[in-house]
């Protein structure tokens, strides 16, 4: 994995030999690391608890990663984890001239964000191949997709584990998520947990940010999915074509052996033809795919389906969810469900009770007489679907609430607003997560071109936006709220407030209802 050098600790350092965490000694580690100069004195029998990349996170006995990084070296916090007990460091050339502590061995390496996730997979003893990991990308579903297989495992009596854009969660634990990828070792060491709570399926979310910065290096699935590309992220892929060979990274010897990709995407069937590793298919349309749908009926809640899959297996059944793409995220998730061990029969009678994602599509209910949905989709087609799916059911007028967060991809946010004046009857754009950008600069750049109209609104405190939405709302219209979904927080440049999108239009509604009571002369 590239040379590297070993500088021994020096002063008077004390190391406890004997913890029972302990998986491995520092020459060991060092070894596994590339070739070097033969292990001597006490440092080499150092026992390693654990690794972390997160200075924050170093315990007495952990091997402390320190890595390069945007804004600052990962070694400007070596003397913090020296503080904390790390009993060694691995960094780079860099890292190591900014380490003025020499009081703990120093392990340099080339690249350590390269070989951290391998490093912590090693360390764990590869706790992924120790279950059924299935690994999801794409620029939408990934979340749908994963929860609706971790359902499906729960109901059909596994063990399962979720490491995702919402939480991570295993038997009796639930930790919320801060990226949809966590750091190399974050994922080694949750996956290592689970196999310890003797998990028998993971779900993960894999996202091309993760893939590109390495942090997915040393994970190990057992099948992975792609459920489909569009545009999201530019601001750090440049171009569709490097996004997409990001994601196309996963599907290669290092990580699976199989795969399952929705064709019905472009960039899907192109992945299909391209892709080292076997591949099922799967399609809404295609009777050639390997899983693919045979019928479907909207019902009230959702639709009732028949999909036929390998062997000539029929899953007929009803699923309670709504849109066109989430019947692509279902079929690809029931995929996993039956890849992993869950019986074709067993799929069906599990499906009514499958929920999917908090915060997509997610119906707003307190009796009022319009729809009212918060959803996720903050990107230009995910805004597109979610409205033409409730379009298909609406009577009245949809009006929806929409903005575009700060510090991302600018080139979207007039493609976003777009998709929302042409499908929306009502379009109320505001501030989501405006981060160290102004929010009105933000809401000037999604309408820049468009030509707007009285069907427009501009309200740039999102509660207030949101307000306006459901004081305007009649009987058979639908209200909905998209970009922030399960988020809890309103992220400015120096402080992220609390706000929930459910809970700002679950007050707006409870508002409306008490003014119209008051009109209508009811206590």
């Amino acid at each position: 994995m590239g040379n590297l050098a070993v500088t021994p600790s020096r002063g008077g350092h004390e190391f406890s030999l004997d913890l029972p965490l302990s998986r491995r000694n520092l020459a060991e580690v060092a070894a596994y690391l590339g070739p070097i100069y033969p292990a001597s004195g006490e440092w080499a029998k150092v026992s390693v608890t654990d690794i972390t990349s997160d200075s924050h996170s170093v315990t007495p006995g952990s091997l402390f990663v320190a890595l390069p990084g945007i804004r600052r070296h990962g070694a400007s916090y070596a003397l913090d984890a020296i503080k904390a007990g790390a009993v060694a460091i691995v960094t780079d050339q860099a890292g190591d001239s900014m380490i003025s502590d020499r009081s703990i061995p120093i392990i340099t390496v080339s690249r350590p964000e390269v070989d951290l996730g391998h490093l912590a997979h090693w360390f764990y003893d590869n706790p992924m191949t120790k279950m059924y990991a299935a690994g999801i990308t794409g620029t939408n579903g990934k979340t749908t997709t994963t929860t609706l297989l971790y359902e499906i495992w729960q109901e059909a009596g596994f063990a399962a584990g979720l490491l995702g854009t919402i939480a991570t969660r295993m038997p009796g634990i639930e930790i919320p998520a801060i990226r949809t990828t966590p750091s190399a070792d974050s994922i080694a060491r949750s996956a290592a947990q689970m196999a310890e709570l003797h998990v028998r399926a993971l779900a993960m979310e894999v996202s091309s940010h993760g893939l590109a910065l390495h942090r997915v290096n040393g994970a190990r699935f057992a099948a992975v999915g792609f459920t489909n590309l569009s545009q999201d992220h530019l601001d750090f892929h440049g171009t569709m074509e490097s996004y997409f060979q990001a994601k196309s990274k996963l599907f290669s010897h290092e990580f699976a052996e199989r795969a399952f990709i929705n064709i019905d995407d472009e960039y899907g069937a192109r992945l299909a033809e391209s892709a080292e590793i076997e591949v099922s298919t799967l399609s809404l349309s295609d009777r050639r795919a390997t899983w693919h749908l045979i019928d479907y009926h909207r019902t009230r809640v959702g639709y009732q389906i028949q999909v036929r899959g390998p062997e000539g297996i029929l899953v007929e059944s009803e699923i309670g969810i709504r849109g066109r793409h989430n019947l692509e995220n279902y079929l690809m998730a029931l995929a996993f469900g039956y890849d992993s061990g869950v019986d074709s029969l067993l799929l069906e009678r599990i499906s009514p009770v499958l929920r999917g994602a908090p915060g997509r599509l997610e119906r707003v209910d307190l009796g009022q007489d319009f729809e009212a949905f918060v959803d996720y989709a903050h990107s230009p087609e995910a805004v597109e679907k979610v409205i033409a799916t409730l379009r298909e059911s609406t009577e009245g007028k949809l009006i929806s609430v929409i903005g575009c967060g700060g510090d991302r991809d600018k080139s979207k946010r007039p493609l976003m607003a777009k998709a929302s004046v042409e499908g929306a009857d009502i379009s109320i754009f505001t501030s989501d997560n405006p981060r160290s950008e102004d929010p009105e600069t933000i809401i000037n750049e999604m309408t820049s071109g468009l030509t707007l109209s009285a069907a427009v609104i501009v309200e740039i405190d999102r509660a207030e936006a949101i307000a306006k939405a459901v004081a305007m709302a009649d009987k058979g219209d639908c209200v909905v709220v998209l970009g922030k979904g399960h988020e809890q927080g309103q992220a400015f440049k120096d402080r992220t407030e609390p706000f929930d999108d459910r809970i700002e239009l679950a007050k707006a509604i409870e508002s409306l209802a008490s003014i119209r009571n008051r009109k209508s002369g009811k206590s």
